[in-house]
């Protein structure tokens, strides 16, 4: 088969002819993929992986062979992750990590939910029930951004917005935007930290008490420091939450009924995947560079064929 593997430079991935077919264990899917998307996270360890690894973790596609174990037919429209696979013209995805999609949402806004999509539903659940309360998230122009800020306000609550990025979050439903964390300004119930070290610093001192900051990724390498009083003295009760999607899924085992959740959010045209820029896997080089150098407004997705 075909698939997208990674180099150690520029343009860091490239087609490959005659990589070999996936071998499905029983409880796997062969999925052919028609469409994935691109992650910061992926693309950025891309020069760190062994020549010629097939990465990737979003797809959407159709069944090809049925799991043994079950799960969606042969010939059904399917999206699903993986932790590594998915940018190839088939992948084995496990039947908890795959869901079948409802007509009327396209392949294309399919691949943009997994990664991005799960981490903004999963960790706003972490938040719990959030109706009336004040939501902040970090990073708000990215993919998990876009999709928190929305699922937020679908949940009832005060989004606030945190880029130096803005365009189009308040359609999106931000009730406010900011540059950055102001620390004299109000405490919020739930943070979603997309970035890390100094901005993860100011988010542990503008969590309200009871409240909880969601860590899912680090844009900034820095350390995180913050001064201690103001989280057990100032906010007691506050917890600091370490989420990673697939450790997260491996314990919740939700996956499928959580993409299903997504999927049918998005044909009832309340959920926006805000795709930016979508280009065949041919022109992947062009769509890398974009998402590492921070030109993609939300999710970048490449077409398979």
């Amino acid at each position: 088969m075909r698939a997208l593997v990674s180099m150690r430079s520029a343009p860091y991935a490239q087609l490959k002819d005659g990589v070999p077919d996936p071998e499905p264990r029983p409880d796997e899917a062969l999925v052919e993929v028609q469409a994935f998307s691109l992650n910061r996270g992926e693309t950025r360890r891309l020069q760190t992986l062994e020549p010629g690894t097939v990465t990737g973790w979003d797809l959407a596609g159709t069944v090809r062979r049925q799991a043994g174990d079950g799960g969606p037919r042969e010939g059904a429209r399917v999206v699903g992750l993986r932790n590594a696979g998915a940018w190839a013209e088939l992948a084995a995805v496990k039947v908890e990590h795959l869901a079948e999609l409802p007509d009327g949402i396209p392949l294309e806004q399919a691949a943009a939910l997994p990664v991005a999509g799960l981490t903004a539903l999963r960790a706003l659940e972490r938040a719990g029930f959030i109706l009336g309360k004040r939501v902040l998230v970090t990073g708000a122009s990215g993919g998990v951004g876009r999709f928190a800020i929305q699922l937020a306000k679908l949940a009832g609550a005060h989004v606030t917005g945190v880029s130096r990025r803005t365009e189009g979050l308040r359609q999106l439903g931000a009730d406010e935007l900011a540059p950055e964390i102001d620390l004299e300004g109000p405490t919020y119930d739930a943070i979603l930290d997309a970035v890390g070290g100094p901005v993860l610093g100011r988010a542990l001192q503008r969590v309200a008490p009871g409240g909880i900051v969601v860590s899912f990724a680090s844009t900034v390498t820095e350390p995180v420091s913050y001064p201690t009083r103001e989280l057990f003295a100032r906010a007691p009760g506050a917890r600091l939450y370490g989420f990673y999607i697939f450790s997260e899924l491996d314990h919740t085992r939700s996956g499928s009924t959580d993409l299903r959740r997504l999927a049918d959010l998005v044909a009832a045209k309340r959920l926006d995947p805000q795709i930016d820029l979508t280009l065949s896997w041919e022109d992947s080089a062009q769509a890398i560079e974009a998402l590492l150098d921070r030109r993609v407004n939300g999710k970048a997705v490449l077409t398979v064929g």
